[in-house]
């Protein structure tokens, strides 16, 4: 699978993520909230799989 998350698609992966596990662990939020788990290891990863089907990248294209 191509890498197609850029910078800035990555960072708020991470801080969406993190703070809806934040809340999930602190039981503002249901367990739902651990779904931000799938948002950190997308952007870990570089890689969105429900990018494909849609042919969408967030990354620069090399030149």
């Amino acid at each position: 699978m191509p890498i197609n998350l850029g910078t800035v698609d990555r960072i708020l992966r991470f801080v969406a993520g993190g703070v809806l596990v934040g809340l999930a662990a602190t039981q503002t939020v249901g367990p739902w909230g651990y779904a931000g788990l799938i948002l950190i290891g997308t952007a870990a990863a570089s890689r969105c799989p429900l990018y494909l089907p849609f042919g969408l990248s967030t990354c620069r294209k090399a030149k």
